[in-house]
C-alpha cells in the first residue's frame, strides 16, 4: 500500500513530466522538429558572430534542422542575453556568446535583468581567444611601455573601445589601467566591427578586442599589436608578447566562447545538445576554422562550464573592486 508521503511525491513527479511535455514544441522522441535559433548578443562580423558560423552549418547537420543565427547587439550583450535567459525552454532557443555574458556582466553589474547561474543551463564552452591591445597602425607608439609612457603624461587621454560599460573590453582595459598605474578613457561601441572602423578612423586611441576580429587589419597595416591580454601568446599572431612578459601580469584577462540554454530546459535535450556541439567541435574542419582566426577549439562541458563561471564571477567582482568599476 502506498504511503500519503509516496504518493504526493509521484503526484509531483508526474507533475513535473507533464509539465515537460507540454513545452511548446516539445516532444522527447521528436526534437528537434524546427529550425533552431543560436543568438549571438553582437552585430556580424565579429569573433562571437564567427564562432557561430563557423559551427552552426555542422551543427544542424547533426540536429537535422537548419541553425539560424539571430544577432542581438547591445548593452553590452544583456540585450541578446537576457532574450535567451526569458525565452521558453524547449531547445528552439538557444545562446552563443563569450564571457562577458557569463561572467563579467554577473560580477560587475548588481542588477542585471538575468542571472546566468539560475537563468541559463551550460552546453559547452567551445573555443578560447586571446584578446589583443591595437592602436592605429600610424601611432606613434610601438610598444606598451609607449602607450604607458603617453598615458601617464595625459591622464584620461588614451581613449579605447568597448562594447559597453562593465564588458570583457572595458574590464581588461581597467585591468591594463590599474596594472600600469594609468588612467583610460572608455568609449562604447556595439561590436568589435565597430570599435576597428572608430581605431582605424582616428575616433579613439587603443582597443582591445580578440585577435581573430582585429588580425586582419594588423595583417593589413591598418593597426599595430602590442600586447596579448591573455595567458599565452597567439597562434595567429606569434611575434606578439603577452602583457605578463611585459611585466603586466595583473592585466591578463582570457575570453572564451560558450553555448547555454534558458534554464529548466528538458535534460534529454541539454544533453542531446552536448553531444552534438561536441560533436561538431571534433570536426577537423571547424577547429582548421577556427585556428585560421586565431581561436582555440575546446570542448569544455556543462559541470565544469558552470563552474568556471561561477569561479569568474567571484574574481572579477574582486578586481572590479579593487579597479573602482562600477557600471551604470
Amino acid at each position: 500500500m502506498i504511503s500519503i508521503i509516496s504518493r504526493r511525491g509521484l503526484s509531483a513527479l508526474a507533475f513535473a513530466a507533464a509539465a515537460t511535455l507540454a513545452l511548446p514544441g516539445w516532444s522527447q522522441d521528436a526534437w528537434p522538429a524546427k529550425p533552431v535559433k543560436l543568438v549571438v548578443p553582437f552585430p556580424p562580423g565579429g569573433g562571437t558572430d564567427l564562432v557561430a558560423r563557423a559551427m552552426g552549418q555542422k551543427l544542424a547537420e547533426r540536429l537535422k534542422q537548419p541553425v539560424v543565427i539571430d544577432n542581438k547587439p547591445g548593452a553590452s550583450t544583456i540585450i541578446g542575453t537576457d532574450a535567451v535567459a526569458k525565452a521558453v525552454p524547449d531547445g528552439y532557443t538557444l545562446l552563443l556568446s563569450g564571457s562577458t555574458s557569463y561572467s563579467v556582466n554577473p560580477a560587475l553589474r548588481a542588477k542585471l535583468p538575468y542571472d546566468p547561474v539560475r537563468d541559463l543551463a551550460p552546453i559547452a564552452i567551445v573555443a578560447r581567444t586571446p584578446l589583443v591591445l591595437v592602436v592605429n597602425g600610424s601611432a606613434p607608439w610601438h610598444s606598451v611601455a609607449d602607450l604607458v609612457a603617453a598615458a601617464k603624461a595625459s591622464p584620461k587621454g588614451i581613449r579605447y573601445a568597448t562594447f559597453g560599460s562593465g564588458s570583457g573590453p572595458h574590464l581588461a582595459g581597467e585591468l591594463l589601467a590599474l596594472a600600469a598605474g594609468v588612467q583610460l578613457q572608455d568609449v562604447p561601441y556595439k561590436g568589435s566591427s565597430q570599435g576597428a572602423i572608430a581605431l582605424i578612423g582616428g575616433e579613439i586611441e587603443m582597443g582591445i578586442d580578440t585577435v581573430a576580429s582585429v588580425a586582419p587589419h594588423v595583417r593589413s597595416g591598418k593597426l599595430r599589436a602590442l600586447g596579448i591580454v591573455g595567458a599565452t601568446r597567439s597562434s595567429l599572431l606569434p611575434e606578439v608578447p603577452t602583457l605578463a612578459e611585459l611585466k603586466l601580469p595583473e592585466a591578463t584577462f582570457d575570453a572564451w566562447y560558450g553555448f547555454a540554454a534558458p534554464a529548466r530546459t528538458p535534460q534529454p535535450v541539454i544533453d542531446k545538445l552536448v553531444r552534438d556541439v561536441s560533436a561538431t567541435m571534433a570536426d577537423p574542419a571547424v577547429q582548421a576554422q577556427l585556428r585560421a582566426q586565431g581561436m582555440e577549439p575546446v570542448v569544455i562541458g556543462a559541470a565544469a562550464f558552470r563552474s568556471q563561471m561561477e569561479n569568474e564571477i567571484s574574481r572579477y567582482r574582486a578586481l572590479a573592486h579593487r579597479a573602482g568599476i562600477a557600471p551604470e
